[in-house]
């Protein structure tokens, strides 16, 4: 079997997602190309669509939130003006057709709405036969989801079914297996055991993870922790932040800090954590709830983050830092009640899809030997 997964650089979790199905597929024997979509058709694109997003999230989240909420509320009825696929011509898209039908995919897995929308408009004037999916890798359907016609869509969880109804999208096309992460995310080991493959302290230990370029003032959150009366350690990880890490490195704390840069063991890390202080991205909140990890949102992105906190948080798997109810608070609230902590884990556990990536790997890899599809 042969599979394309179409991603677009917009942050770094839709090119994660594919490659953990994409590695899932592989050891099973399939054949499996990813390809950045805006990238292959025109490189100056991509670089523009991916500059352009990580400027707007991180200099001027308030107006791309703004944007968010604007498309969310007339993407139908602005669908023509806002569409990616308006911009997908005879003249754009033929690069990239030309590679599908030389490639000849048996399906075609999209982990961006963006990617949706040019496989869509290729299916219609190309005639695409692969089957084609699209990944949601938020907990809420993304405006323009309703601009694609694709044979099955991927969601975090069941919840989402009427979400995706709204867009038109009927429920026998909804595939909720979660938002496909590493295998490395579905098993655990205890927390004395992963303590000591990193070699701290075998006590209450609490993780920190900003994001793969390390967004917001962890300094200052840091602070709150430290000074908590509370015996905990804290595992920093800063991304490919250098300024962010060096910063933290150069003070002077009461707590014991383990303080790291960019690290491919952030599973081993969730299993010495007791709980996650974290930016609410469909990734690493995905990961997290495989690893039953309880959660401490922060700084989400306005806009998809903002949303994915509404989830989480509605649904019991997490709490809020606001400005009226700081970190601190938090943290001494979730280990200052067993019932607190109890109830988060719980809920967690319930919400959890440690093993998406392999449940949308085996309907795939069926996909080829089902008559009805």
């Amino acid at each position: 079997m042969k599979v394309l997964l179409l991603s677009i650089k917009t942050g770094f979790g839709h090119h994660s997602a594919a490659q953990a199905l994409s590695d899932c597929l592989t050891a099973k024997g399939a054949r499996c190309e990813i390809i950045d979509a805006f990238e292959y058709i025109l490189p100056v694109l991509s670089e523009s669509v991916s500059a352009g997003y990580l400027l707007s999230t991180k200099f001027t989240p308030t107006v791309y939130g703004k944007m968010y909420a604007l498309a969310e509320k007339h993407s139908k009825t602005y669908s023509s003006k806002f569409s990616m696929t308006a911009l997908f011509n005879e003249v754009l898209s033929k690069k990239l057709i030309a590679f599908i039908q030389e490639y000849a995919p048996d399906v075609i897995v999209c982990t961006h709405v963006f990617a949706s929308q040019i496989v869509t408009y290729l299916k219609e004037f190309h005639h695409i036969n692969a089957v084609t999916i699209g990944i949601v890798t938020d907990f809420k359907v993304h405006p323009f989801w309703e601009k694609t016609n694709l044979d099955y869509y991927v969601t975090a969880n069941e919840q989402m079914y009427q979400q995706m109804e709204k867009k038109g999208i009927e429920q026998s096309r909804v595939l909720p297996f979660g938002i496909p992460i590493k295998g490395k995310f579905s098993h655990s080991v205890s927390k004395q055991e992963a303590r000591s493959v990193l070699n701290i302290d075998d006590r209450r230990t609490i993780l920190f993870v900003m994001g793969s370029m390390g967004y917001g003032n962890m300094v200052k959150y840091l602070f709150k922790v430290d000074h908590l009366n509370y015996d905990l350690q804290i595992i920093c990880v800063c991304g490919r932040n250098e300024k962010l890490k060096k910063s933290i490195d150069k003070r002077k704390w009461n707590k014991k800090i383990y303080n790291y840069g960019f690290v491919d063991n952030i599973d081993i890390m969730m299993d010495a954590a007791d709980c996650i202080v974290t930016k609410p991205g469909g990734l690493t909140t995905s990961e997290a709830l495989a690893k039953k990890l309880p959660l401490i949102l922060m700084n989400p992105i306005p806009g998809q983050e903002d949303r994915n906190v509404e989830f989480l948080v509605n649904n019991g798997a997490a709490m809020l830092v606001t400005k009226t109810y700081p970190l601190d608070e938090a943290v001494y609230q979730m280990f200052s009640n067993d019932w607190r902590l109890k109830l988060l884990s719980e809920c967690v556990e319930k919400i959890g899809k440690p093993d998406s990536a392999q449940n949308l790997c085996d309907f795939i890899l069926q996909i080829k030997n089902d008559d009805t599809v």
